[in-house]
């Protein structure tokens, strides 16, 4: 047999199940920012409720927002912070409309005025994922436009991502070889 029928995978019919292939390029193009480091979250955060008092998953949203995409901390990281934070005396919380709302202390205020003038930790990340490039985040559009022709083109229409698919390909390793 000279080609390979695939059963239908999560592109679409006629493609092989590549779930696995798929979930290891959309985590390589989630991992484009560098990895924050303990005072990097910290430091966002507090910079974040300097602004205004927010609840976690704002918090996540805003970092994300503000990264431009590059960084969205997980709430594995934000939580055990704002805990650090609250156990330092740097942040409070109380309730507001069913949700634990944090906030700075005059001790956290104080804190953040000792870096106000450094750059924002968001906006290291911004832009810099790999050089300034955005090489990750236009790898994770690629993966999602792939998919979702996969998932709901016509056969036409998936023959035809093929073809672009096959000339970037070739275009990618051609950029390799421009060395």
């Amino acid at each position: 047999m000279h080609g390979h029928q695939h059963a239908s995978g999560p592109l679409g019919p006629g493609f092989p199940p590549l779930a696995g292939l798929v979930g290891r390029l959309q985590d390589f193009a989630a991992s484009g920012a560098p990895r924050e480091h303990s005072g990097d979250i910290r430091t966002a955060i507090l910079r974040l409720l300097s602004e205004q008092p927010m609840h976690g998953y704002q918090i996540i949203h805003e970092i994300a927002e503000r990264s431009g995409g590059a960084w969205t901390p997980s709430a594995g990281s934000v939580y055990p912070t704002l805990q650090l934070l609250f156990d330092e005396g740097l942040v409070e919380s109380d309730q507001q409309a069913g949700k634990r709302v944090h906030h700075l202390t005059d001790a956290g205020r104080d804190a953040v005025a000792e870096f106000a003038a450094k750059p924002a930790p968001w906006d290291d990340v911004a832009g810099t994922a790999t050089g300034g490039s955005g090489y990750h985040q236009a790898v994770g559009r690629l993966v999602q436009a792939v998919v979702q022709v996969g998932r709901t083109g016509t056969a036409a229409q998936r023959t035809a991502a093929s073809a672009v698919l096959d000339t970037a390909r070739k275009q990618l390793f051609a950029i390799l070889a421009d060395d």
